[in-house]
């Protein structure tokens, strides 16, 4: 399986990626803003799901690439190594705050809100093209196994993503309130999320496929 060090580098990744203002985040503080702390967790519930739908998909596709087209590997830590610096950029140039979240949500039943977390995030497009981009550098196809491999990856990610963001439920409204008295942590997080994606694309670059 993955080497320990190699997960403690992928775990700040994941790390990384959750404290990073997106859909996801949006749409949670959204509904415990308005709807309370309940909502919230049901909607998280829908959020992880569709993590392990695109993890899923990720595992699968990278499997059968990897398998049928060896030489593929190096084209794909490429390709993802660019969209890694791109994403760098993006995380650091202006843009609204996170935290204007919108305060219009109607109630809704659990299963609805449970559906549109899950959608929320199986139709951003993003989420997807990320794993494709991270797992190729964590992925030993040498040590066999190449979808245990991406669902090891995609476990923790999933764990770190639900711990980070039953908090931010959790603590909504203060997380709101506090950031909005202080910008400069918006920056620091922004600046901090686009040094572990430029460091991750340079290690992409320098790493040879197995």
């Amino acid at each position: 399986m993955i080497p320990f060090s190699e997960l403690i580098i992928f775990g700040i990744a994941a790390f990384g990626l959750v404290i990073t203002p997106g859909p996801n985040m949006i749409y949670l503080i959204s509904r415990s803003l308005t709807q309370g702390k309940k909502p919230g967790v049901i909607s998280l519930l829908g959020v992880i799901c569709g993590f392990f739908f695109h993890i899923t998909m990720v595992a699968w596709g990278l499997t059968a690439l990897l398998l049928a087209v060896p030489l593929a590997f190096n084209l794909l830590k490429m390709a993802g190594a660019t969209y890694l610096l791109y994403m760098a950029y993006n995380a650091v140039k202006p843009n609204r705050s996170p935290f204007e979240t919108r305060q219009d949500l109607p109630p809704d039943a659990p299963t609805k809100l449970f559906t549109m977390g899950f959608l929320t995030n199986v139709l951003n497009p993003k989420v997807a093209v990320f794993y494709l981009s991270l797992f190729p550098q964590f992925i030993q196809p040498a040590l066999g196994h190449i979808t245990a491999q991406c669902f090891q990856l995609g476990f923790i990610q999933i764990c770190i993503s639900f711990t980070i963001n039953f908090l931010i439920v959790l603590s909504a409204a203060k997380m709101a309130t506090w950031f909005a008295q202080n910008p400069i942590w918006l920056q620091i997080q922004k600046w901090f999320m686009a040094s572990i994606l430029t460091g991750l694309a340079i290690k992409m670059v320098l790493t040879k496929a197995e």
